[in-house]
């Protein structure tokens, strides 16, 4: 798809558009860890140069909210965690459901704690298919205990059941900084939420981006109206704006 047509109105219009952007896989290339995932840095240049430009640039990110602010490192950027979750207002009680859960699992498999949410990852295992079948339990057992389960890139994400997913974050965003136009990029299966917030959110323009490479969700490159290939196609989109 040609993208020079639906980021015009955006590019014509900053100070009333807003960039909301996923983080691992759109903005930092995928890593076989979390913490070995990097933002290059001229990514990181081309994210202050927007922030001078619209009137907002955030990250939306499955991290927590402060391991995305020392990841993507650029100051000034608004950075929300968990899937938005962390905008719950009972964020601390979820927390609480989310840790005795992970405590019931014990060393089941290795798990990464984001405090409001667990991710068991599966991207470096030997047997990838029996990887999912175990997994497949501990999503079995998490939902038994009343949380949520979903896979995504790789990963298995445990989450407690929350209004607050990318999509209602979004939400919040626009409305707190008061945007008529919005972007947002994603690469994921939860950022199928972000793409539904955006139409839900009243804009006069919006552009959902799908961040593509050999593992993305089908019904992700369907809802988007601008497809690029991987972190390098999204860079050289965010320079045309």
């Amino acid at each position: 798809m040609d993208t020079a047509s639906p980021l015009a109105a955006l590019a014509a219009a900053p100070t009333r558009a807003a960039l909301v952007l996923d983080v691992d896989g759109t903005l930092a290339p995928i890593a076989a860890r979390p913490e070995l995932a990097a933002v290059p840095p001229e990514t990181r240049d081309e994210l202050r140069r927007l922030i001078g430009r619209y009137l907002l640039v955030a990250c939306l990110s499955g991290r927590p909210g402060d391991e995305v602010t020392r990841l993507v490192g650029v100051e000034t950027l608004r950075c929300v965690g968990n899937h938005g979750l962390e905008l719950d207002p009972r964020a601390s009680e979820l927390a609480a459901v989310v840790a005795r859960f992970r405590e019931s699992v014990g060393g089941s498999w290795p798990v990464e704690d984001k405090r409001l949410s667990l991710a068991f990852h599966f991207r470096d295992v030997a047997d990838e298919a029996a990887a999912i079948a175990q997994l497949e339990i501990v999503a079995e057992r998490a939902r038994a205990a009343g949380l949520t389960a979903r896979f995504g890139r790789k990963v298995l994400e445990v989450r407690p059941v929350s209004d607050w997913d990318k999509g209602r974050a979004v939400r919040a965003l626009l409305e707190g900084c008061g945007a008529s136009l919005a972007l947002y990029a994603g690469d994921d299966t939860t950022d199928l939420d972000a793409f539904r917030g955006l139409g839900e959110a009243r804009l006069e323009h919006a552009v959902r981006v799908a961040v593509a490479s050999g593992e993305s969700p089908p019904a992700l490159l369907r809802e988007a109206d601008v497809t690029v290939q991987g972190p390098v196609g999204l860079l050289e989109l965010l320079r045309s704006l």
